[in-house]
């Protein structure tokens, strides 16, 4: 997991031939004022969902891994909360892995939280699992997915 604002996101773009396409758009379009739904930037490859939600209480948070996509996640309004443990600890399978959504839960909890405000994001790579969406009332975010293959 990486955790950082996105004045520093270029510091990032070289894990991934993807992040700087991901990373350019969320700097220059003005994120507050996209609707709710799909941004395709590349295919199934790169793409941008924003999703308004209700949040939800720690314990209420379910954790999950993904195996097909990185996720880069930041909050537009408000703060969320976001838990962590590496998916090596996520044993105790409440969803199993379905290959056409590229999402597992568990009920493994986690086990570092971090909070984001708006302009700052968090990576979530393949070996971590993690529980998104908690925070107090409701919350538009943006979830980036980046295909891990090329």
């Amino acid at each position: 997991m990486i955790v950082d604002t996105l004045a520093e996101a270029t510091l990032y773009e070289a894990l991934h031939p993807r992040f700087k396409q991901a990373f350019d758009y969320l700097k220059q379009h003005d994120l507050t004022k996209v609707p709710v739904g799909k941004i395709v930037l590349d295919g199934d490859n790169l793409f941008i969902s924003v999703a308004e939600m209700e949040g939800k209480e720690a314990q209420d948070a379910r954790t999950e891994t993904h195996k097909q996509y990185i996720d880069i996640q930041m909050p537009l309004s408000g703060s969320e909360t976001i838990g962590w443990i590496t998916a090596d600890a996520c044993t105790h399978v409440t969803q199993s892995y379905d290959a056409t959504k590229d999402i597992a839960f568990f009920e493994d909890r986690p086990t570092t939280f971090v909070t984001l405000q708006p302009g700052q994001f968090a990576i979530f790579f393949p070996q971590d699992g993690h529980a998104p969406g908690i925070t107090t009332g409701s919350l538009k975010k943006i979830i980036v997915k980046v295909r891990i293959a090329l």
